[in-house]
């Protein structure tokens, strides 16, 4: 069964919403035949990403710039994903209060350097996520999700 790794750190409700409307959208009733895996972005290993078929990254943007969780993350998987994982899709959805450019600019310049396949645009909010932001992160999900279905 294919496998979406969904990494995220989540330290805001702002976040927090955006993640679960990305998990609502990867785990929806028409989504059938994915595994889908959550790990915070400390916790989740190499033997995650390696294991996993599509990832969902999210992440606020501090000083513009991703989470230092998120960037831990790729530290420890760079070397060991680096030949495994190419062509592998990949969404972000990313939330700050003010500029946000750096931190999609860093996730999409390791992402590319991984050989991932961006599966849509990143979700990208400032300020309290609204409606339409929380649709586009379901959206998000369901479409990554939808991508690794057999």
């Amino acid at each position: 069964m294919p496998r979406l790794l969904i990494v995220h750190h989540t330290p805001s409700p702002a976040t927090q919403a955006m993640f679960e409307a990305a998990v609502s959208g990867a785990t929806a009733p028409e989504i059938e035949g994915v595994e889908v895996v959550r790990r915070a972005a400390l916790a989740a290993s190499a033997s995650d990403a390696l294991h996993a078929d599509g990832y969902i990254l999210g992440t606020p943007a501090n000083i513009g710039y991703m989470s230092g969780a998120l960037k831990h993350f790729f530290d420890q998987i760079y070397y060991p994903c680096l030949d495994s994982t190419r062509g592998r899709p990949y969404a972000l959805y990313i939330h700050g209060n003010e500029g946000t450019e750096g931190a999609v600019r860093a996730v999409e310049s390791i992402a590319a350097a991984l050989g991932w396949a961006k599966a849509t645009e990143p979700v990208n909010v400032l300020g309290t996520p609204t409606k339409q932001d929380t649709e586009a992160c379901w959206e998000l999900g369901a479409t990554v999700a939808a991508s690794l279905m057999p």
